[in-house]
């Protein structure tokens, strides 16, 4: 029920951005997987590059009662049972390419993932997922806000409970997720303390739309510092038990 012309365009945008924008950068052909996945992909859309609202839209057959992206939840899990919180440089060391490509095929799949050893991969992962998101974590409209209260817990938290619910539920499980990582006791063993999980995190969560270089290298500065002060003072209490 899919015309000739609709599938050939969604293929052939599907592979030029991983082409340009995935792992690969454009250096290498995609293999017959990843053609045969695009390929598919018209008919069964991709948990990475989508809505939060599309992929919560996805899975309501499969998981019908969660509040939250499965695809978030289970990498996130699997980070943890692959002792991740006990891993020097999670979050920093990318994962092996290849290890994490084929993982993201068979995520796409909802199969649960098996045979992992390393917690880099499934890191890198999530941390793709969230950057690859259609619209970011937190929505552009909302960005000057995040900027401006880069130093205030009060204002800083007051942005996030002004989110939309589901990009509010989302960003809350991530900070509750990386406050199991600030731990001291794992901390000493990661060297991945809240500056530098806040570092490589800010980016998969804010966007800066300017083009001016000088703009985007003070804004860096303020999005870590946002996403810094929410692992350090947001309460996730409330998300305890929810998926």
């Amino acid at each position: 029920g899919v015309a000739i012309s609709t599938y050939a365009k969604y293929c052939y945008n599907k592979l030029q951005k991983a082409a340009l924008t995935g792992a690969k950068k454009g250096l290498k052909k995609p293999n017959i997987e990843e053609i045969r996945h695009a390929k598919n992909a018209v008919f069964n859309p991709s948990m990475f590059g989508s809505s939060l609202q599309d992929i919560v839209a996805m899975q309501k057959e499969r998981y019908p009662d969660r509040q939250l992206p499965w695809v978030q939840t289970r990498l996130s899990e699997e980070v943890l049972a692959l002792n991740g919180d006990q891993t020097e440089g999670i979050f920093r060391v990318p994962g092996d390419i290849d290890e994490v490509n084929a993982l993201k095929l068979q995520v796409d799949q909802w199969k649960i993932p098996t045979g992992l050893e390393d917690p880099h991969v499934p890191a890198s992962l999530l941390k793709l997922w969230y950057r690859e998101l259609e619209e970011p974590l937190i929505p552009h409209e909302f960005y000057e806000r995040c900027i401006s209260h880069y130093e205030s817990p009060e204002a800083a938290v007051a942005v996030v409970h002004a989110l939309p619910r589901i990009n509010k539920m989302v960003l809350c499980y991530l900070i509750r997720f990386l406050q199991v990582f600030v731990q001291p006791a794992n901390v000493a063993v990661t060297k991945m303390d809240v500056n530098n999980l806040a570092m490589v995190m800010a980016p998969n969560c804010l966007r800066c739309q300017s083009d001016d270089p000088r703009v985007i290298f003070e804004n860096t500065r303020k999005e870590m510092s946002f996403i810094r002060v929410l692992i350090q003072h947001l309460d996730t209490s409330f998300m305890e038990g929810v998926l």
